[in-house]
């Protein structure tokens, strides 16, 4: 991560080696602004932080923001995009190449020392403190430890770092804080975190900001497993681990790694996508499924169906949703409103800005850009086939991880409570929501 130079002397500094080879180094600006400390909570939820600062937490804290996370709601996905960083290979450590056909990554990926292969996204590289790569994997099973390690870990790296500059730290025990212990053991730990933040600004300084956020919410629920394997197998798919040669049957790839609300299915060429979609109607904890046809992304889910159109005009992005048997995604009376005001054109389309206005606190934050968006937009580089959204209780994943935890809260769905991440300055006020593709300049700028 590269450093700002210090105000008083701009210029560069050689190492002998470039001094050999009379390469020069580029020039950092100095920054021009107070110092800020950018620190990510890994998972955790609007609603929770909202209620803590009810309670008294937090209390040098502005209003936080709701900050609109992209589906499925996972972390890589999310910070990616927040930071206008380069996408992950897929959704989760494990994933379908759809280049070789096969799936790749998994539990290697935590063993070791976190070598290039083993770093998603280019966000990685501008964080100044992150757990150790083995933790990622033991915050789900000594989870305790492991946030009090971090926060000293934390606390360490940040009081040691050059004062001249931004810090940004990720805090990922968050997560499995409330994946294993819920929201009232979390509660405990963000009391003891805000002591630690108090006593950070109170050594650098009350011009330093400081500026918490979250990279996706959670459901606060007990959650059980959803049995899509053996549903799609009964439903005449194989579920293969490859599709490098063909098969007799229709092949589906569901990669199966962490808990989360959300499944990624990919199609072999024999397999069609809206039979697919179609079929998984009937999975109990399924909420939608959603896949491209041609321009469009349908939505099918127990409340019927629907298409997502969108269309470029004048430097403008217009949205129209078709319902083609049903209201997939609730948005009834977001149509009803739109109409009533006049803001549909004669095709059906309205303005993005409009439909995030009455959507940014929807059932699905940020509906039609957002379901979208996980089909279209390159939030992964393997993009599945089929994305579904699991209902709050549900989760997919591997079945050996579902042995060994209770999970009393998890995220990946595009529901509200999964969606609604935050975000909170000591210095600055933020509206009422931000969109994860406008975070930058309010985390960065």
């Amino acid at each position: 991560m590269s450093e700002v130079c210090p105000s008083h002397d701009p210029t560069p500094l050689l190492t002998a080696r470039e001094a050999q080879t009379k390469t020069t180094l580029r020039v950092v600006k100095p920054q021009e602004r107070p110092r800020r400390l950018l620190l990510c909570l890994d998972g955790v939820p609007f609603e929770v932080v909202r209620e803590a600062k009810s309670r008294g937490m937090f209390d040098n804290f502005e209003e936080p923001a709701r900050l609109l996370s992209p589906f499925p709601t996972l972390t890589n996905v999310a910070l990616a995009e927040m930071l206008g960083a380069t996408p992950p290979n897929g959704y989760e450590s494990l994933y379908f190449d759809r280049e070789a056909r096969e799936l790749r990554g998994g539990v290697r990926k935590y063993i070791g020392r976190r070598t290039p292969d083993k770093v998603p996204s280019s966000y990685m590289d501008e964080l100044d403190y992150q757990e150790p790569l083995a933790f990622e994997f033991l915050i789900y099973v000594a989870t305790e430890a492991v946030w009090r390690a971090d926060m000293r870990r934390f606390r360490e790296r940040f009081l040691s770092a050059p004062p001249a500059r931004d810090f940004f730290g990720f805090l990922k025990a968050t997560d499995g804080l409330l994946h294993i212990g819920g929201p009232a053991r979390l509660a405990v730990a963000l009391e003891s975190l805000d002591k630690l933040l108090r006593e950070i600004q109170k050594a650098a300084g009350s011009e330093t900001e400081v500026v918490l956020f979250s990279d996706h919410g959670m459901n606060l629920v007990e959650n059980r497993r959803l049995h899509l394997q053996s549903h799609l197998a009964r439903n005449g798919y194989e579920v293969v681990s490859h599709m490098r040669r063909p098969r007799g049957r229709r092949r589906v790839s569901a990669p199966a790694f962490g808990l989360c609300g959300y499944a990624a299915l990919y199609c072999g060429e024999e397999t069609d996508r809206g039979e697919l979609a179609e079929s998984l109607g009937g999975l109990e904890g399924v909420d939608f499924s959603v896949y491209r046809d041609g321009e469009t992304a349908v939505v099918k889910g127990a409340a019927g169906g629907a298409r997502i159109h969108r269309a470029e005009r004048g430097g403008e992005t217009f949205y129209r949703y078709e319902q083609t048997g049903g209201d997939p995604l609730g948005l009834a009376p977001a149509v009803l409103s739109l109409g009533v005001e006049g803001r549909f054109d004669g095709a059906g389309f309205a303005r993005d800005a409009d439909w995030l206005a009455r959507t940014w606190g929807h059932t699905y934050p940020d509906a039609l850009a957002n379901v979208y968006g996980s089909v279209f937009a390159p939030r992964v580089r393997h993009t599945a086939d089929v994305l579904v959204s699991l209902r709050d209780g549900y989760y997919y994943g591997a079945t050996a991880f579902s042995r060994m935890v209770r999970l009393l809260a998890t995220h990946g769905n595009a529901l509200r409570s999964s969606s609604h991440a935050f975000l909170m300055s000591t210095h600055r006020t933020f509206s009422t929501h931000v969109r994860s593709i406008e975070a930058r300049p309010a985390l960065r700028g």
